[in-house]
């Protein structure tokens, strides 16, 4: 009997390694947060998705809950880029 018990947890620990509930849990709850849609549209279903999101990521919840009233990051400016096709202006060009 305890070898039969232990190949049925091999065979459900290889199913779920293969199957990866977790990770298609995850996906599923990224996809509404990101995209949201006409599924998030009343409020069970968004309350259910933050739910899911809470036991699936606890630890970027807590720190999105935390950092909710922050005010955004600075970025720094785009690089500047040279139009090379025609000439700069502080250049010696010739115009006769």
């Amino acid at each position: 009997m305890p070898v039969a018990l232990t190949l049925a947890a091999l065979a459900a620990g290889y199913l779920l390694g293969r199957t990866r509930p977790w990770d298609h849990l995850d996906t599923w709850v990224w996809r509404r947060i990101a995209f949201g849609g006409t599924w998030t549209q009343s409020r069970w279903q968004t309350y259910l998705t933050f739910a899911v999101h809470t036991v699936v990521r606890p630890r970027k919840t807590w720190n999105a809950w935390r950092h909710r009233h922050d005010a955004p990051k600075e970025r720094p400016a785009p690089p500047l880029v040279r139009n090379l096709t025609t000439p700069n202006a502080d250049d010696d060009v010739e115009t006769t």
